[in-house]
């Protein structure tokens, strides 16, 4: 049996192109799978934990408190990296994952461990009792179209607490589905 190369090559990249083409447009578009690299968000994600993040859902509805998202750096963040860069980490793969804590216009403040959303304590049953902060923070008002977003490891997380607010164009999607390891697989929350 003689094996004709250019068909073989061409069925080849009749099947190769078009997987290629979807695994694009779904990685740009509904799905793409992430990975944390530090403890700042502690116990809920641990470090080197691989997890999916969607990006449809904003599209159709605002990011919402509590919900755990990946966004891009704000610019004073990477005014800031620029300034004091995180060895071996490179500027333009350096995206986030945080919690939603405050939504725009609501005025939020941080005492004693406890955060204050409007004059009210958030409950915050994600956060054990050795992660409250140490830190006191605000009061300060999120502007129209941003977002207060803190890590759940809130002593050993660099996030708004310490440069502010995020944009909503920012935002890349929500986290929701944990694949790595096997034995903590399952839905982010």
């Amino acid at each position: 049996m003689v094996v004709d190369g250019k068909r073989v090559f061409r069925e080849i990249l009749e099947v190769v192109i078009p997987a290629l083409i979807l695994f694009l447009i779904i990685r740009a578009f509904l799905f793409e799978a992430r990975y944390v690299p530090s403890p700042s968000m502690h116990p809920t994600i641990m470090v080197w934990d691989r997890f999916l993040v969607e990006k449809v859902t904003y599209r159709f509805r605002k990011p919402e408190r509590g919900e755990i998202v990946v966004f891009r750096p704000p610019e004073q963040v990477l005014k800031m990296m620029k300034e004091a860069p995180v060895p071996n980490t490179p500027l333009q793969t350096q995206d986030f994952i945080k919690r939603i804590i405050g939504l725009p216009g609501e005025t939020v403040w941080i005492r004693e461990g406890t955060v204050y959303i409007d004059g009210r304590p958030l409950a915050e049953d994600y956060i054990s009792p050795e992660r409250e902060p140490l830190y006191e923070f605000g009061p300060v008002r999120i502007p129209a179209d941003h977002y207060l977003m803190l890590g759940d490891n809130r002593n050993q997380s660099w996030d708004g607490h310490n440069w502010g607010f995020v944009p909503r164009k920012n935002i890349i999607g929500r986290a929701f589905w944990r694949f790595w390891p096997l034995n903590r697989m399952g839905p982010i929350r």
